[in-house]
C-alpha cells in the first residue's frame, strides 16, 4: 500500500529526513516512535503531500505521489492532481481542526459534499453511520465547543474516514488530550485496525503500539534507527538509543498513571517499564 524509497527533506538547509525507506502492506499497522524532532511528523506530512520531498520517491497503492515521468524525466504534478491523490489518504492531526461553526455531522459531511460531489442526503446518512461507529451518534448535532477533546478527535477520525481513504495517517492523535480521554480515541483506532485499515501512526502510546501495531519503526535524527515486529522491538530493543527512549517514555507514563510506590494493574511498579518492555530497557 505504501512504499517510500530514500526519502529526504530539508528545512532551511537542515536535513530532517535522511533517506527514509518504508514499505507498508495493505491492512498493516505501523507505528513510528521516536523523540520530538526525529522527523516522524515530517515523514507523515510528506506521504500526504503537505510537504514536498527533496529526494526519493513515495508510492501509495502503486501511484507515484506528486510526480510523473515524461520522456524519461520526472515532473511535478499540478496542484489539482496532487489534491486528487491526497483524497485517497486520511490524516488525523494532533489538534482536531474542526470547523467551530459547524456541528459534528456537518464537519463529517463537508469533504464528501464539497470534494467528492456526494449529494447531501447520502453524505448525511454516511456521516451519521460514521459518528455511530466512533460512538458519537447521540452528539451528531453538537458543536465542537460542546464536545470534550476526546470527542472532538473522534469526530476528526470520522471526518477523515468519510472520504473513504485507502490509508490513514495519525500524527500523535492523543497528545493534546487529557489523560482520561486518551483511551476512547485509542479504542476507535484499535477497531479500525481490527477492520483491516492500513494505518501509519506517530505515537508515544507504547502500549497501543505493542498491542495493535504489526511493526514499529524507531526514528531519531531523521533516520530509521531500529524496526521490526512491534512486540519484539518494544520487549527487546537492540539499539541503545531505542532502549533509552522506551525506558524514559514508559517511566513517564507509569508515573502519570499510578502514584509513586504503588503497584499498577498487572503487578508493574510505578516508575518502571511496563510489561515485557521492562526487561529490554532495564540498562543502557
Amino acid at each position: 500500500m505504501v512504499r517510500a524509497l530514500n526519502v529526504s527533506k530539508h528545512f532551511h538547509g537542515v536535513e530532517v529526513l535522511k533517506g527514509i525507506d518504508l514499505d507498508v502492506a495493505p491492512g498493516e499497522v505501523v507505528c513510528l516512535l521516536g523523540p520530538s524532532g526525529s522527523g516522524k511528523t515530517t515523514f507523515l506530512r510528506c506521504i500526504n503531500q503537505l510537504e514536498t520531498i527533496d529526494g526519493g520517491r513515495i508510492w501509495v497503492d502503486d501511484d507515484l505521489l506528486g510526480l510523473e515521468e515524461k520522456n524519461g524525466r520526472l515532473h511535478r504534478l499540478h496542484d489539482k492532481r496532487i489534491a486528487k491523490q491526497r483524497r485517497e489518504i486520511g490524516m488525523v492531526f494532533q489538534r482536531f481542526n474542526l470547523f467551530p461553526h459547524k456541528t459534528a455531522i456537518a464537519n463529517v459531511m463537508e469533504a464528501p459534499v464539497q470534494v467528492r460531489g456526494v449529494d447531501k442526503a447520502t453524505a448525511r446518512a454516511e456521516a451519521m453511520a460514521l459518528l455511530e461507529r466512533v460512538g458519537l451518534g447521540e452528539r451528531s448535532h453538537h458543536y465542537p465547543s460542546q464536545l470534550s477533546g476526546g470527542q472532538q478527535q473522534r469526530v476528526a477520525i470520522a471526518r477523515a474516514l468519510a472520504m473513504k481513504p485507502k490509508l490513514m495517517l495519525f500524527d500523535e492523535p492523543t497528545s493534546a488530550l487529557d489523560p482520561e480521554l486518551v483511551g476512547e480515541v485509542l479504542d476507535v483506532m484499535r477497531e479500525l485496525a481490527d477492520d483491516g485499515m492500513t494505518m501509519i501512526v506517530v505515537t508515544h502510546e507504547i502500549a497501543f503500539a505493542r498491542d495493535v501495531a504489526d511493526r514499529v519503526v524507531f526514528m531519531d535524527g531523521g533516520v530509521e534507527v531500529e524496526s521490526g515486529p512491534a512486540r519484539e522491538v518494544i520487549a527487546n530493543p537492540q539499539h541503545e538509543r531505542t532502549k533509552s527512549f522506551l525506558r524514559r517514555i514508559l517511566a513517564e507514563q507509569n508515573e502519570s498513571a499510578v502514584p509513586q510506590g504503588e503497584v499498577a494493574p498487572g503487578g508493574v511498579a510505578s516508575g518502571t517499564a511496563q510489561g515485557g518492555a521492562a526487561q529490554g530497557t532495564a540498562a543502557e
